[in-house]
């Protein structure tokens, strides 16, 4: 009975582990389609931030050209949107979803949104949290100081309890994307279908994130309870 409910759990390890692979394989193939498809409104993703943030009343968020593909980000410290090269001057679906995702994370931060701020007060200790937690565990596990593996156990918690903080502020960045893109004319009604395949295929990135996180605790868990040293 233990062997069976062993080799479960590895091949459902195994499974969780490639999906971060093909969730970015998916992405990519989404992304790429729609970068090839123009919106009919004629907006960049440049503009379309641009137009959401001034309906909003928020001219003052910065927005700038960043190098890479898919790197868009909102940074809350200095209030300024990072557009990649494949969003920021291109007409697209892809575009303009990806732009919009980004003013979401904005709109939340002018809404205080729970999550994201929740989000952002663990980001110093997940941040310490991710440098140190697996290295410290390697240390437990190699030397007699077995409470070395409990703390980075409990390091490596935070990282995967942030990775599941993330999915309802990603989530809900996007709703608030497709919604603006659909009140300020942006897309479509028929456009707004391509942007939520975009955004759901960014969103599956996450979700695989935080699976193969919570995975990686598991299995951190089931060698510390099998590791009996006392």
């Amino acid at each position: 009975m233990h062997g069976t409910s062993n080799s479960m759990y590895w091949i459902l390890f195994l499974a969780i582990s490639i999906l971060p692979i093909w969730a970015s394989m998916k992405l990519q193939r989404t992304f790429n389609k729609y970068s090839r498809v123009r919106c009919l409104s004629g907006y960049t993703g440049e503009e379309a931030a641009r137009r959401i943030l001034m309906i909003h009343h928020l001219g003052n968020i910065g927005i700038r050209p960043i190098k890479g593909s898919m790197t868009d980000h909102y940074n809350p410290m200095t209030h300024e949107i990072g557009l990649s090269q494949t969003t920021y001057s291109l007409n697209s679906i892809a575009a303009v979803s990806v732009a919009a995702h980004e003013v979401g994370h904005v709109l939340q931060e002018a809404n205080q949104y729970g999550f994201l701020n929740l989000r952002q007060k663990m980001i110093p200790i997940t941040s310490f949290a991710n440098n140190l937690s697996l290295p410290i565990v390697f240390l437990g596990a190699i030397t007699p100081f077995t409470g070395l593996l409990w703390v980075g156990i409990i390091l490596f918690s935070f990282t995967t309890l942030f990775s599941f903080v993330t999915l309802p502020v990603e989530f809900n960045a996007s709703k608030r994307a497709l919604a603006a893109l659909s009140t300020s004319g942006i897309l479509s009604e028929e456009e707004l279908d391509g942007a939520k395949e975009v955004l759901q295929a960014a969103a599956l990135t996450y979700v695989a994130g935080a699976a193969t996180s919570l995975m990686m605790l598991i299995r951190l868990l089931l060698i510390y309870g099998g590791n009996d040293r006392d």
